[in-house]
């Protein structure tokens, strides 16, 4: 493969106040999805993340726990790279704030930006928000609380350094019109522009006297270096960067002038503004280039309300690993979450993705594959050419799959990408339902044409399980070996028949992913809450009582009009330009019927099939967003607003009255 040059890519670097969970790990597995593909297509990647590791929440942590910020830091950063190296993220550098090199660099950084008079003394009054590390004026909270964490602030005075953003103001919204891809997606751009740079910036905190744990300045000893001036900085401090010029290589290459400026900075949309505006600022006061392109991606949110440590509810991808593999929590993130708006993690759903997706679409494919080649063949698949118009078919979408992949992956749309690679593996199990094996090895007259059949779907899983070693690679590296295959280089993604004819496969073909059963995962789940909530001295609460308003008295005559029923979700679908309905086709008895219920910010339409649900079944018919409902399906709401379907307790067949 042709070398196309470099590609520097960094993620945030992760804050060390505690252990991460899923949302914080699905940015590492993004960031390697995305470099892993990359160096698919011949580029030189490098591949930096770490953590940062100063701040006065550190300093007050550390104190709670009883001993040295830096031994706090240590523990804290060394369980986040434990994790980063659990999901198999492939980074070429782990940074550490704490690293000498980069502190002295910071250092340097701060006292050049004070002697050209981008930062000069001052003093600042506003109200502080301790988690962000962040001032902000009145007029920029949120019902009082930090705009951008929802926290208490507190009002704080200090002596402070300050770096003039609005020297640097116009020549960065010049930069941005300028280079539309510089921001991404579009409403994050949108978003910066609007809220801070068009409406003006006032000039930025870069030191604090309150508190000790930071890199000094070093002219000044009495402030130490405001916690983004020093995280931000990592970017270029990683790459062995010297503001004197005297870069430090690494294996005998100047890697700064080999990387900078970035290809792509990968951080969460709740901190693009530090990224979009202070950094590049910062770097044009250093006259130093600005990275090519910043991707702010949505959230991983929990899907039964905000992850609490006290609640025990907060996920963790070794707890999820432990439960259902590398992989397959590598799929589900990456899979799960759009391009712009925030994607939802629940136990439930990665039941779902593990059986429908994982299980059956690949795994049942590749074993079956394997095992009837080893039935009817001896093991060995040849391609013997014996064609029909069907094979014609398949792989006009296999070979087609790769440009749509690097389509999708050239604008950062891994999750689209990963539904282009899992089509190849939809196909093949209906070419294997159009073609029959079963019944071509019964006739030794079509022998041949069993082997082509065969050989045909070692090829097209070989080419999917090749394109899919970016976001699944132990699971590619699974199905090559039982098929016995070579992995496919992208350049040859777009040729049938590379898998070389009479090749054995293997004779004990392994079950990549095993089905689970959803209530013993739960049961596992709620062992995994309960024991989190106790470490963390969860309040035994009671619980929670809602009052709310009564209605009108009915007499008994009135309740008997109401019929309610059992029925079975059979199917449901979203309904189209609607942000809260999904339609399902609910089962009640022998009659099937259509409801339309306002339920979708709570279940996906895939995890309502196979419920069994309480219905209203004699309500009058009405349209809603355009759509027939014949009934309505009976929920609980707390007093947050979240609904749960009333499920029958015991089992109870389809159409039993409730009474």
């Amino acid at each position: 493969m042709a070398d196309k040059g470099t590609y520097y890519l960094t993620t945030a670097i992760a804050y060390t106040s505690g252990k991460p969970h899923i949302g914080n790990t699905y940015e590492a597995v993004l960031a390697d999805s995305i470099v892993r593909f990359k160096r698919q297509e011949g580029y030189d990647v490098r591949f930096q993340t770490g953590t940062d590791e100063h701040g006065q929440k550190i300093e007050l942590k550390a104190e709670e726990a009883g001993i040295t910020p830096k031994q706090f830091v240590d523990d804290v950063s060394g369980e986040i790279k434990s994790i980063w190296d659990l999901m198999n993220t492939s980074y070429d550098k782990f940074i550490r704030t704490t690293d000498d090199y980069h502190e002295k660099q910071v250092q340097k950084i701060f006292k050049k930006l004070y002697e050209q008079g981008d930062i000069y003394k001052g003093y600042y009054e506003g109200m502080y928000c301790t988690p962000c590390e962040s001032f902000f004026t009145s007029s920029q909270l949120v019902d009082g609380k930090c705009p951008d964490c929802g926290r208490e602030c507190q009002p704080a005075k200090e002596e402070a350094y300050f770096l003039k953003l609005s020297k640097y103001t116009d020549r960065l919204i010049e930069h941005i019109n300028t280079h539309p891809e510089f921001i991404q997606p579009e409403s994050r751009k949108n978003e910066m522009m609007n809220n801070f740079l068009l409406p003006g910036l006032q000039d930025l905190c870069v030191s604090r006297t309150s508190f000790k744990w930071g890199i000094p300045v070093d002219f000044d000893p009495d402030h130490v270096v405001y916690v983004w001036l020093d995280a931000l900085s990592n970017y270029i401090t990683g790459l062995g960067f010297d503001l004197d010029g005297n870069n430090t290589p690494e294996n005998g290459e100047d890697l700064f002038a080999k990387f900078w400026p970035a290809d792509l900075h990968l951080i969460g949309k709740d901190i693009l503004r530090f990224h979009t505006i202070y950094w590049p600022i910062m770097l044009m006061a250093l006259d130093l280039p600005l990275p090519k392109q910043i991707f702010g991606h949505p959230w991983l949110l929990q899907g039964d309300g905000k992850m609490s440590k006290s609640k025990g509810n907060v996920l963790y991808a070794d707890d999820l690993v432990n439960m259902f593999g590398v992989d397959a929590v590598r799929y589900f993130v990456l899979h799960e979450m759009p391009f712009e708006n925030d994607g939802v993690i629940t136990w439930e759903l990665m039941v779902e993705r593990m059986n429908s997706d994982l299980a059956n679409t690949l795994g049942n494919l590749v074993n079956r594959t394997i095992s009837m080649t080893n039935k009817y063949l001896g093991g060995v698949a040849e391609d013997k050419g014996v064609t029909e118009d069907v094979d014609a078919d398949l792989k006009a979408l296999v070979l087609g799959a790769k440009d749509k992949v690097v389509a999708k992956m050239d604008k950062l749309r891994v999750a689209d990408a990963i539904t282009e690679v899992f089509t190849i593996f939809k196909r093949c199990n209906k070419y294997i339902d159009e073609t029959e094996p079963w019944i071509l090895g019964k006739d030794e007259a079509k022998k041949d044409r069993l082997s082509t059949v065969l050989y045909n779907l070692i090829e097209s899983i070989t080419i999917g399980a090749s394109l899919l070693k970016s976001f699944m690679p132990e699971t590619t590296e699974k199905i090559l070996a039982q098929l016995n295959a070579t992995e496919r280089e992208l350049d040859d993604m777009d040729k049938f028949g590379g898998y070389v004819s009479g090749t054995k496969v293997t004779d004990k073909p392994e079950i990549l992913f095993m089905r689970l059963d959803v209530k013993e995962v739960l049961a596992k789940a709620e062992e995994i809450q309960a024991a989190q909530a106790e470490a963390n001295g969860a309040p035994q609460e009671e619980e929670e009582v809602i009052d709310i308003e009564a209605k009108p008295e009915i007499t008994f005559d009135d309740f008997m009009k109401l019929q309610f029923q059992v029925g079975e979700i059979i199917a449901c679908e979203e309904v189209k330009k609607s942000k809260k309905l999904l339609c399902s086709q609910v089962k009640i008895g022998s009659e099937v019927k259509q409801i339309v219920s306002g339920i979708k910010q709570h279940y996906s339409a895939e995890e309502m099939v196979g419920k069994k649900v309480m219905v209203l079944v004699n309500l009058k018919p009405a349209k809603l967003a355009g759509v027939l409902s014949e009934g309505m399906l009976l929920c609980a709401e707390d007093a947050e607003g979240n609904l749960a379907l009333m499920t029958p307790e015991k089992k109870m067949p389809t159409g039993a009255e409730i009474c």
